[in-house]
């Protein structure tokens, strides 16, 4: 008998809406993730410190532990400090460094992570990655995925709106790590997992497509379904292939070869996918997505985000050793220093036209 399904890596609660910090303790019971009560909650200094007046009411049994940064050993600190304690979930409440940290401490001590993003900043909020610096610089380490992700969008809206700008490159860049995808399946053969390269895609268009901003609920909700969605897409398919490929690259070489400088994750992502598309020859394509990401208040060219056109052809030129043995434009097509110059001039004024 053949298997006619499969199962599908997600959380058993995806909760976005107005007001769904307020009803995190009846959630987490109803779906019996932590019945007892029994909880780790893992916040920063900023945003989920100034939250835990409001819910630790709610949560008599918690135990909170405040968290200094987003390094690798700020996890591991976090891990050990919870290794005592007899919970059943951790939860992570603060931006992405703090999600990450929790995922990882999670993963460490083997209990499940509840996410309670307090912006939208990237993808990482559902996805089985925890990106933490270490002595290197930084590193990727898988970790599962969360076991519910709550989203309330009045916490959303009173973020800094940079952060929500961030999450916007973020999901439209999965539209140019599709193509990357689908150019490394023509080229080399590398298989495609459809139903994620669906969700990722279908996360990206929409946010691409909404004629809405920031600071529509409509908006917002859309943005963190697909910010939802494109982690759920990375566990399908197991890599973070579904999301990831030149823009990322390129975002990756800022972080690198420029990291006092650098942007934030989202910025430079969808700065690196609008300008991807356009090496593929998506000329119109790349065009719309400069549109939707200046009208968004997000950068399309180096000099918004404060770097000079021969760093970011600098950073082009590197991206490609920042993900060994990923296939994506930038390795396709091979281009030396004149020509990302060339290119980049013509980039250049098609999107200032």
């Amino acid at each position: 008998m053949p298997v006619l399904t499969r199962l599908i890596p997600s959380p058993v609660v995806v909760d976005i809406r107005p007001g769904a910090l307020d009803d995190l303790a009846s959630v987490l019971s109803d779906q019996r993730i932590s019945h007892s009560g029994k909880l780790a909650v893992a916040v920063s200094n900023g945003s989920g410190a100034r939250l835990r007046e409001r819910i630790a009411p709610a949560l008599p049994g918690a135990t909170w532990y405040e968290v200094g940064g987003g390094t690798l050993d700020d996890a591991i600190e976090l891990a050990g400090a919870m290794k005592a304690g007899h919970y059943d979930a951790v939860v992570g409440l603060g931006g992405g460094k703090i999600i990450d940290c929790a995922k990882f401490a999670a993963a460490r001590v083997g209990l499940p992570l509840v996410a309670v993003p307090t912006n939208l900043a990237h993808d990482g909020l559902c996805s089985p990655v925890a990106t933490l610096d270490n002595d290197a610089g930084r590193g990727s380490y898988g970790v599962p995925n969360p076991i519910a992700v709550v989203i309330d969008l009045d916490v959303i809206r009173e973020a800094p709106a940079r952060f929500v700008r961030a999450g916007i490159g973020d999901a439209v860049s999965n539209v140019s790590a599709i193509a990357d995808w689908e150019l490394a399946n023509r080229v080399n053969g590398e298989k495609i997992d459809g139903l994620a390269a669906a969700m990722a895609r279908q996360a990206g268009e929409a946010v691409l497509r909404h004629p809405g901003g920031i600071g529509d609920n409509d908006f917002l909700q859309v943005l963190a379904e697909a910010l939802v969605l494109s982690g759920i897409a990375m566990s399908v398919s197991g890599d973070s292939r579904p999301s990831s490929g030149a823009c990322h690259e390129i975002n990756h070489a800022f972080d690198l070869l420029f990291p006092k400088r650098a942007a934030s994750h989202g910025e430079q992502c969808g700065l690196g996918a609008a300008f991807a598309m356009y090496l593929r020859g998506a000329h119109e394509e790349s065009a719309y997505m400069a549109e939707v990401l200046h009208r968004h208040g997000l950068p399309v060219l180096p000099e918004e985000i404060g770097f000079t056109v021969d760093e970011f052809i600098q950073v082009v030129e590197f991206a490609p050793q920042t993900r060994p043995g990923r296939y994506t434009i930038l390795e396709h097509l091979d281009l030396k220093t004149h020509q990302i110059k060339d290119i980049y001039s013509d980039y250049a004024k098609a999107i200032g036209s």
